[in-house]
């Protein structure tokens, strides 16, 4: 999963807690899952506008390739599009880099599948209209792909 940022346009600052780090002082594997929520829920307010009175989203599947390790003393932040959008699911890729006076560099990718999902009917639905068309106006639909 090599990402170029420059394919990005969405951008948040994820806050390191103390309790995130595991005895090496490293940021523990599992609190990575965390910070892409925290980046994946930030771009649906900001950008996708998600109706959460009306649908929600499960995750079906979650990928993380560690690439550099993370301390508590780093300053990071998570990179977020929407990379292909089905008719009830959609894939979201993350990067998440540490901020250097060199530059950011990138320490970790991951890739979510995320399912449009109905807590009434207990059952995947299909994205509604404006969240899937605000997902590819800002994402750029070149590069999205769309296996609608």
């Amino acid at each position: 999963m090599a990402e170029n940022i420059k394919n990005y346009k969405y951008r948040t600052l994820i806050p390191i807690r103390f309790s995130d780090m595991d005895a090496y002082g490293h940021v523990n594997n599992a609190v990575y899952l965390t910070y892409f929520e925290i980046a994946r829920s930030n771009y649906w307010k900001d950008i996708v506008q998600w109706n959460w009175g009306e649908n929600g989203i499960i995750l079906g599947r979650s990928e993380i390739n560690y690439l550099k390790p993370i301390t508590l003393n780093d300053e990071i932040a998570c990179y977020v599009r929407t990379t292909r959008i089905g008719n009830s699911s959609f894939d979201v890729m993350h990067v998440l880099v540490k901020i250097t006076p060199n530059g950011e560099e990138i320490c970790t990718t991951g890739k979510t599948v995320c399912i449009c999902y109905d807590y009434n009917a207990n059952k995947s639905v299909s994205i509604p209209y404006h969240e899937r068309h605000r997902m590819i106006d800002y994402d750029e639909p070149g590069l999205i792909l769309n296996t609608n």
